[in-house]
């Protein structure tokens, strides 16, 4: 139920019930005795008082934290005994098994819920394709030129060369055996880290995936200790600004400049951090 309420943008009991197979009864049971505890928030909605918004309260938050490292690394501890080759035919396992269950009945999730997407950490031929998909959709999508290509092509030729696992990482997004889309985290200094080079493929745009890759690089970022997540992007990538801006981050300058064959407006956003606290 914790996992629920902190990972929806908007979260009410109803929705709770559908997502978890709950009654009514037992939901709102659960839902006072999180929030006798101080982890959870209820606040009419704006929109009809009758219904209560359910939020996360920073000690919610640092359960939720807490809870899910646990659970990231029991996960990463199963799948370390298996090979890379392994671990694709298992998330193409379990996309079989959700659509199958799907058919067969009322889907568990609630309606519009995304299909199940799985994030890992990158394998032997993962950059290069990146860097192919990017500079594929980048000239499909605004008309950027192979310096582009030139430019991710190095960035991912770096990260590989100089890959720290301490303070460093990629994370891949898999929809069963399909690549969906990426995000880096490298080292800019001790205490600052650089998110870089996130992108969905077309189709699974809107479907939180994004938010679900940048999330993953500011816990990792927490984790590590870095102070500040800073980015460089650029205006007209609005959908990757959106998520940006939903995540915390401030822009901080921006500066025009001509690259990619193009008249482009560049942009430097900051997060700042804090570390965990330790329980």
């Amino acid at each position: 139920m914790l996992f629920e309420i902190a990972t929806r943008s908007q979260c009410t009991a109803t929705q709770l019930c559908q997502a978890l197979a709950m009654d009514a009864a037992q939901a709102s049971r659960l839902i006072a005795t999180l929030t006798r505890a101080g982890l959870v928030t209820r606040t009419p909605l704006a929109t009809d008082r009758r219904a209560l918004q359910l939020g996360v309260t920073a000690a919610g938050r640092k359960v939720f934290n807490e809870l899910d490292r646990a659970a990231r690394r029991q996960v990463a501890g199963h799948l370390q005994a298996l090979s890379p080759a392994q671990q694709t035919d298992l998330l193409a396992a379990m996309d079989t098994i959700t659509g199958l269950l799907a058919l067969g009945s009322a889907d568990p999730r609630p309606a519009g819920a995304p299909p199940v997407v799985v994030l890992r950490a990158h394998q032997p031929g993962d950059i290069g394709w990146i860097v192919h998909r990017q500079a594929v959709l980048y000239a499909q999508e605004y008309g950027w030129d192979n310096r582009f290509e030139a430019l991710i092509a190095r960035i991912g030729a770096q990260f590989i060369e100089r890959f720290d696992p301490q303070r460093e990482a990629c994370w891949v997004a898999h929809r069963g055996s399909d690549i969906v889309g990426s995000v880096f985290l490298v080292r800019r200094s001790p205490t600052v880290g650089q998110l870089r080079l996130l992108y969905v493929e077309p189709a699974t745009r809107g479907q939180g995936v994004g938010d679900q890759l940048v999330q993953a690089c500011i816990d990792r970022a927490r984790e590590i200790g870095y102070r500040r997540l800073m980015l460089w992007t650029n205006d007209v990538l609005s959908a990757a600004r959106r998520i940006y801006e939903r995540k915390g981050f401030v822009k901080v300058s921006e500066e025009r400049h001509h690259s990619f064959g193009h008249d482009l407006v560049g942009q430097n956003w900051v997060l700042a951090l804090r570390r965990p606290v330790s329980g």
